[in-house]
């Protein structure tokens, strides 16, 4: 959970006039729902808001939001931006609770680099999801999943199988085992491996067929 705590207070004006003057105000307009107390026109303060934003922790995590005291734990559905100046304009918040189970996006890391036999091959690693839906409880999303390079290979995939999870944490797609990001190499990075492979299995022979040689028996004439 992000340590991030934002006041709030009810909006009595709704509609367009009303989010223009909570603008004008410092305040931007949202709607708290979710749970079983509907929808509640909310404001926040502005500069709250922007600091929560680029802190990184604001969308893809829990928050939580303070009213007179009462405090509620939330996550952020939506966000308008100003198509040029990037201001948020209105947030949507959700309720939770902290041993509530809901999916959310989770980036992922890559570590270890230097240990992926691939990659001192000269060859790169292709990133086909970036993040990765998960179910998680709300108190305890993870901040992102690491991923350890070390061992693999030029043409070597890693799947979602393959990742150690948090506890509690599981994958949010269960009808297959997705791919997550594979190494691939330069065609002479490619070339390369294939001649080690090919030179390895010609050694392989050859001492197979010595061993072989060394074991027959000459025939008595």
């Amino acid at each position: 959970m992000a340590d991030i705590c934002l006041n709030v207070e009810l909006r009595e004006h709704t509609g367009t006039g009303g989010a223009r003057a909570d603008r004008r105000a410092g305040l931007v307009p949202g709607i708290l729902y979710g749970g079983s107390l509907g929808n509640v026109p909310i404001s926040l303060k502005a500069n709250e808001v922007f600091k929560a934003i680029h802190s990184g922790d604001f969308i893809n995590n829990t928050i939580t939001i303070d009213h007179q005291g009462e405090k509620q734990l939330v996550i952020t559905r939506d966000v308008q931006f100003h198509p040029v100046n990037d201001r948020a304009l209105h947030v949507d918040l959700y309720r939770v609770d902290a041993d509530q189970i809901i999916q959310m996006d989770v980036s992922v890391h890559f570590i270890n680099h230097e240990e992926a036999p691939g990659l001192k091959k000269g060859g790169a690693l292709n990133v086909v999801r970036h993040d990765i839906a998960l179910m998680c409880p709300a108190g305890d999303i993870p901040s992102s999943i690491e991923i350890d390079l070390t061992g693999f290979d030029i043409g070597d995939s890693i799947h979602i199988s393959g990742i150690e999870l948090p506890k509690g944490v599981t994958s949010a797609i269960t009808d297959r085992d997705f791919t997550i990001a594979t190494i691939t190499g330069s065609r002479a990075a490619v070339v390369e491996a294939e001649e080690a492979a090919e030179e390895a299995a010609a050694a392989e022979a050859a001492a197979a067929a010595a061993e072989a040689a060394d074991g027959e028996t000459p025939s008595e004439d």
